[in-house]
C-alpha cells in the first residue's frame, strides 16, 4: 500500500482557544459529486476532492477532557459523545479544513456555547456502544471488541447506529485515509461571514476496520443522499487537539 507522509500541522496563532481530546474515532466516508458538496460550502471556499470526487463523513467519537485555553478540563460538560456529518473545504491558498453540516453531541451546554458561536451542533441522546466481534487478536482500549455510536435527536427524531470492528494489524497512511483526517481547521459562517477556527494534533493512528452495523439518518437529516456502504472505513484510538484563534477569511461577506 502507497503510505503517504502526513502533513506537518500549522502553528496554531496565539491564543490557545481550547484543549481536548478525540477518542475511539469511528470515520465513514462516501463519494459524492462535487457540485453537491460545493452547495454547503461558506463563502470563500470550495470542495476540497480527492480522486476526482467530494466527500461527505459520518463520524462519532468520545470527547474527553475539552477545557477553555490551556486550562483544565471543564468538569463534566468537557466530556461527551459527538457526531458529526461533514464536507471538506479548500481555500484558494490551499489551506484545507472541514464544513459541518451537523454535529450531534449528548451535553447540552456545549451544544448552547458552540451554537452561538455558528458551530450547527445538536442536542441529542447520543452513546458509544460496543460493535461486535473481535477481529484477530486486537480489541479497542478498555477492552470493547468493537466501537459504535448511537444517536437520537430530541428534536425531529433523525437517528443514526453505526459500529465497526478494528484491524489492529493493519494501520494505514494511505493518501485517501491522509487526506480525509489530515484536517487542521474547520470554515464556517459567523455573523454573516466566513470565518476559519485552526487546530493542530499529531498524526491519527489509523486502522482499517469493518463496519459490522449501520442505520443512519443523519447524512439524509444534513441535505446529502448516499447509497450504499461507506467506501472507506476507518478506527483511531484518539489524539489531543488544541484549536487556536479564529480568523476571518478575506474578503468575506
Amino acid at each position: 500500500m502507497q503510505l503517504h507522509p502526513w502533513p506537518e500541522a500549522p502553528e496554531l496563532p496565539a491564543p490557545v482557544i481550547m484543549d481536548q481530546r478525540w477518542m475511539d474515532a469511528v470515520f465513514l466516508h462516501w463519494r459524492i459529486p462535487e457540485p453537491v458538496a460545493a452547495s454547503f460550502m461558506p463563502w470563500g471556499v470550495a470542495p476540497d476532492n480527492f480522486d476526482g470526487s467530494a466527500w461527505v463523513g459520518l463520524i462519532g467519537f468520545r470527547m474527553r477532557d475539552a477545557g477553555l485555553g490551556r486550562g483544565p478540563a471543564v468538569p463534566y460538560f468537557g466530556s461527551f459523545i459527538e457526531v458529526n456529518v461533514r464536507l471538506y473545504s479548500r481555500e484558494p491558498d490551499g489551506t484545507r479544513g472541514v464544513v459541518f453540516l451537523t454535529l450531534d453531541a449528548s451535553r447540552l451546554a456545549p451544544v448552547l456555547a458552540a451554537r452561538a458561536a455558528g458551530i450547527p451542533y445538536v442536542w441529542s441522546r447520543a452513546s458509544f456502544v460496543s460493535g461486535g466481534e473481535p477481529a484477530g487478536p486486537g480489541r479497542t482500549p478498555g477492552g470493547l471488541p468493537g466501537a459504535g455510536f448511537s444517536v437520537r435527536r430530541f428534536r425531529g427524531g433523525a437517528r443514526s447506529d453505526f459500529a465497526v470492528v478494528p484491524e489492529f494489524d493493519v494501520e494505514l497512511a494511505d493518501p485517501l485515509s491522509v487526506h480525509l483526517t489530515a484536517r487542521f481547521g474547520l470554515h464556517s459562517r459567523f455573523r454573516g461571514k466566513t470565518v476559519y477556527i485552526p487546530n493542530a494534533h499529531s498524526a491519527w493512528p489509523l486502522y482499517r476496520a469493518q463496519l459490522t452495523r449501520l442505520d443512519d439518518q443523519l447524512v439524509r437529516a444534513a441535505g446529502i443522499e448516499v447509497a450504499g456502504p461507506p467506501e472507506s472505513v476507518l478506527f483511531s484510538p484518539g489524539v489531543h487537539t488544541q484549536f487556536g484563534r479564529p480568523r476571518v477569511l478575506d474578503g468575506a461577506h
